[in-house]
């Protein structure tokens, strides 16, 4: 109170009237300070209250008037003792000093509870720009979590903690960090457990806290000790489905055996929105890495399929050929293969694997593979895709797919074709006056059947006939209004174009698909091969 005696003093010696302040201390007396210690406080003192009357009090030095401060002061103001002729301008001077002794007062209990607010928030203050601070530069959320817990722990004294962690495939809290015990002790605790704290907590969404005697079920018993608060650990989600629970914190065995209060719960509350905030993030990272690193590893498996595709300049001269592949998704099942024969003849293969995607594509390069082979070991094209079908029968049945296929052998010598088809159904040779044969597929997709294959033969018109091959994804190419481009648009168009070179009327063909659908998805491979001799 040094600057209230300061006043009382200055008081005294302007006007010549002492001045003394009595407060009441931890002993129940009235002592004097802020000016004359030597006037003890008389009996009546102890009567006055705040906005009562004052008291004129007569002693041996002469009158004393006293008055008790407002407020919740505990304090009495004396002016005097002073000559009775003065006792009117004394008890003007205690009014008037009355109402600024109270307003000290008041502003000395404000800064003190204020000093005492942040005495008490500091702490709490520090733990968030802790915890701000270690997901800020922590790479490893299990890191950052052990830390924050231990920091949490500390803060409001609980010698037990854990953080649990919701398993999506168990749909059961998994502890994934802890203090005071290992985590590894505490089995998961299911979402769905009724006696559970910790699971009601994580389904309600909702902050609890239980005393020493409340419930709980046996999973959690090792991490309750005495009073238990738990806290969900939310991400707020800026959809419709509001905040989603990803965890709990559960606090436990607090210092002095004291109860977890609402302060409490509202500072974990706040740091656990912060964990919820990195859970997910650090979830959404994951998935992205993950997704780049497939499509990545796709993009890298299509480069290999086109790699595996053979160069149309192969079979040259004897054949001139064009052909284009565009998988439906990164990778697909459709492809070709060209093969050059002894005595100037061309083998030519198109297949479609069932379905599409990375299984097909994997069906599509064993395929790619064999047939190499078997195309040089037999001039019978049946037979060539029987062998195949020998070697290729347990991966097709372990993955219940089949692979439509033509395959052909020209020789332009003696102006002759030898084909087989085995379910594809577009396959055509375009004559030079313009009429189209189809080279129907008269046997069951490999993988369908154990059926031989069998063999057709027909005339070559060499220098004037096309041959016509293409996959269902170009017929079945759909538009936005999901009508089919049909088969007979492309063997018109082709019919039309039918002198132009091979490279030519494939991209007359593929641009047609693409006008039709006009940007849309393909729903399947497109596979697209004209060969001339």
């Amino acid at each position: 109170m040094t600057e209230l005696a300061h006043v009382i003093l200055n008081f005294e010696q302007v006007t010549g009237i002492p001045a003394v302040l009595w407060t009441r201390g931890p002993s129940s007396r009235l002592a004097a300070g802020a000016g004359r210690f030597d006037i003890p406080a008389p009996p009546v003192v102890d009567m006055l209250v705040p906005g009562g009357p004052t008291a004129t009090i007569e002693t041996e030095n002469g009158i004393l008037l006293a008055g008790a401060v407002p407020g919740r002061t505990n304090a009495w103001l004396g002016i005097g003792p002073c000559p009775a002729y003065r006792v009117a301008e004394a008890d003007g001077f205690l009014r008037f000093l009355l109402p600024i002794v109270a307003h000290y007062f008041q502003s000395a209990a404000e800064v003190e509870h204020v000093a005492y607010e942040l005495s008490e928030r500091y702490e709490e203050i520090n733990l968030l720009y802790t915890t701000s601070e270690i997901l800020g530069h922590t790479v490893s959320l299990e890191e950052a979590a052990r830390r924050i817990l231990a920091e949490i722990s500390e803060t409001v004294g609980a010698r037990r903690a854990a953080i649990l962690v919701h398993e999506r495939a168990t749909n059961a809290l998994q502890v994934v960090t802890s203090t005071g015990f290992a985590a590894s002790d505490v089995q998961p605790i299911a979402v769905d457990d009724v006696c559970s704290v910790t699971a009601r907590v994580f389904r309600t969404k909702q902050a609890d806290i239980v005393g020493p005697d409340g419930e709980g079920c046996d999973a959690e018993k090792i991490l309750r000790r005495g009073s238990c608060l738990a806290v969900p650990i939310l991400w707020t989600n800026p959809g419709p489905t509001g905040s989603v629970p990803l965890g709990v914190v559960v606090l436990s065995d607090r210092a002095g055996g004291e109860t977890f209060n609402e302060r409490n719960e509202k500072l974990v509350s706040a740091i656990a929105t912060q964990i919820g905030t990195a859970i997910q993030n650090a979830r959404l990272v994951r998935s992205s890495v993950a997704q780049q690193q497939m499509l990545h590893e796709m993009q890298l498996a299509s480069d290999l399929q086109m790699k595996l595709l053979p160069d149309p300049a192969l079979v040259a001269p004897e054949a001139r050929v064009a052909a284009r592949v565009v998988p439906a998704e990164s990778v697909g099942g459709d492809f070709y293969q060209l093969f050059r024969l002894s005595g100037g003849r061309t083998g030519i293969m198109v297949g479609d694997v069932s379905s599409h995607g990375y299984r097909a594509a994997l069906i599509m390069a064993l395929v790619m593979s064999a047939s190499s082979i078997h195309a040089q070991a037999t001039d019978d094209p049946a037979a060539m895709l029987n062998a195949l079908l020998r070697t290729i029968r347990d991966e097709l049945e372990s993955t219940e797919m089949f692979i439509s296929l033509f395959y052909a052998v020209l020789d332009p010598a003696a102006e002759r074709m030898c084909y087989a088809n085995t379910g594809h159904p577009h396959a055509f040779v375009v004559a030079g006056d313009g009429s189209i044969e189809r080279l129907g597929a008269l046997d069951p997709p490999l993988g369908m059947s154990d059926a031989h294959p069998a063999a057709r033969e027909r005339t070559w018109g060499t220098h004037s006939d096309v041959l016509l091959l293409f996959t269902d994804g170009v017929s079945d190419a759909r538009d936005r209004n999901d009508m089919r481009l049909g088969e007979q648009r492309v063997l018109d168009l082709v019919r039309s174009v039918r002198a132009y070179e091979p490279t030519t009327i494939v991209d007359r063909v593929i641009g047609l698909v693409q006008d039709h659908t006009g940007g849309a998805q393909h729903r399947d491979d497109l596979t697209v091969v004209l060969l001339r001799t």
